[in-house]
C-alpha cells in the first residue's frame, strides 16, 4: 500500500472523526436550548398591568404555545386569542397544580395582586391574595412540581421610617400600608424557601410603573400613567399628589425586560433571593407635567392630593439598584425625556 494512499486514508478518517464530534457538540447544545428556553411558562395575574405586556414578551422570547396566561376571568378578546389561556383563581391551589401538571409547566410568574390604593379599602382580601397565591407556587415548587417562579415586590415594603434618598437594598423596613405589609411579608418567605428548601424564586421591587398600551391598575404611581391620557385628551389632568411629590419611576418596557433578564440570569448569579431593588429614575408630578409641556406646550395641570398623598409620603424618592446591576447586569434604557415622547407617539397612534 502506498504511502499516499495512507496518508488520504488517514486523511478521511479526520474528517469523519471531526464532524461527529461537531455532531456531538450541536446534538448537545440543541438539546440545552430546548431545556432552557423552550420550557413552559404560566402567567398568574396575566390581565393585569404588567402581565398583559410580560405575556407578549415571554411569548416573543420563547414562542407562543410555550406560554400559558391565566386570570380569574378572561380578559380582552384579542389577547385571549393570542396563545393558550386558562381561567384560575390564583387562591385555588388545586387548580393551579392542576394547569402546572396538565401542561408540564416549569416557570411560574405569579403576578396576581391586589395594589397599594384598592388594597386598603379592602385590607383582610388584599392580604389573603396577596399572601396566599404566593404560599401555593412556593409550596408547588417545594415538592417539585415547578422548577422557578418569579414573584414581584414592590417600593411598598419601605416605609416612613426608611431613608427616603438612594434608598439602599438592606435598610429599615417598616411599611404602613397592608400592599406594603403583604410585599415585605412575602420577601421574608421567599428568602426562607430558598434557604430552607432551595426553592429557586427571584423577585425584583418594581417602583412605579408606567404604560402606554394598559390603563391604570389602582396603584399610587398611576399618576404618571393618566397624566398621559389626560394630556391628549383633555389638555388638562387634575393630580392626586402634591406637586412636589418625588417617587422612583420605571418605563414598563425596562421593568418587563428586568423581569424576564432575572429569570434568564444563572441561578448562582442569583445573591439576594428576598427581592432585588431596582430603579431607573424618579421625578415630581410638576417634572412629569413640564416634560409633557415640551410636547404639548398648552398642557396645564393642577393638583388635588387625596388619600394616597399618605403612602406616596411613606415611599422613597430615589432607590439604590447597584446590587440588581452588579448580580445580574441591570441596565436601564428610559429616562423621564425619551418615555414621554415614547409614551405619547403611541399614545396618539391608538387615538388614530
Amino acid at each position: 500500500m502506498s504511502k499516499g494512499y495512507k496518508s488520504q486514508s488517514f486523511k478521511k478518517m479526520l474528517h469523519q472523526c471531526v464532524w461527529r464530534v461537531k455532531f456531538i457538540i450541536l446534538k448537545h447544545y440543541i438539546c440545552a436550548v430546548k431545556t432552557t428556553i423552550m420550557a413552559k411558562i404560566l402567567i398568574i395575574g396575566a390581565c393585569g398591568q404588567i402581565g398583559t405586556e410580560l405575556t407578549k414578551k415571554l411569548r416573543d422570547v420563547y414562542g407562543t404555545n410555550e406560554v400559558i396566561a391565566s386570570d380569574i376571568r378572561k380578559g380582552e378578546p384579542e389577547f385571549v386569542a393570542s396563545g393558550p389561556f386558562e381561567v384560575i383563581n390564583a387562591l385555588d391551589f388545586n387548580q393551579i397544580e392542576t394547569v402546572i401538571e396538565k401542561n408540564g409547566v416549569e416557570d411560574v410568574y405569579l403576578m396576581a395582586a391586589l395594589l397599594s390604593a384598592t388594597a386598603e379599602k379592602n385590607p383582610a382580601f388584599a392580604w389573603d391574595l396577596n399572601m396566599n397565591s404566593l404560599f401555593h407556587v412556593l409550596n408547588l415548587a417545594k415538592a417539585g412540581k415547578i422548577k422557578k417562579i418569579f414573584w414581584p415586590s414592590s417600593i411598598a415594603v419601605f416605609g416612613p421610617t426608611t431613608p427616603k434618598q438612594n434608598t439602599p437594598q438592606y435598610t429599615v423596613m417598616e411599611p404602613s400600608t397592608v400592599y406594603g405589609i403583604s410585599k415585605q411579608s412575602g420577601e421574608r418567605w421567599a428568602e426562607y424557601y430558598h434557604n430552607i428548601y432551595g426553592v429557586d424564586i427571584r423577585s425584583i421591587r418594581y417602583p412605579g410603573l408606567i404604560s402606554w398600551s394598559t390603563l391604570p391598575g389602582g396603584g399610587t404611581t398611576d399618576y404618571a400613567v393618566d397624566i398621559y391620557h389626560k394630556a391628549l385628551s383633555d389638555g388638562t389632568y387634575t393630580c392626586f399628589l402634591s406637586e412636589e411629590t418625588r417617587l422612583p419611576m420605571m418605563y414598563m418596557d425596562d421593568a418587563i425586560r428586568a423581569t424576564v433578564e432575572i429569570m434568564q440570569a444563572p441561578a448562582e448569579n442569583i445573591k439576594i433571593r428576598s427581592s432585588y431593588n431596582l430603579s431607573a429614575m424618579d421625578f415630581t408630578p410638576k417634572e412629569i407635567a413640564e416634560a409633557i409641556k415640551k410636547e404639548i406646550p398648552d398642557f396645564t395641570i393642577d393638583y388635588t392630593p387625596d388619600f394616597r398623598q399618605k403612602i406616596a409620603d411613606s415611599w422613597p424618592q430615589s432607590i439604590d439598584d447597584s446590587s440588581a446591576r452588579q448580580d445580574w447586569g441591570w441596565k436601564h434604557d428610559f429616562d423621564l425625556t425619551s418615555m414621554t415622547a415614547d409614551m405619547l407617539e403611541h399614545l396618539s397612534a391608538k387615538v388614530e
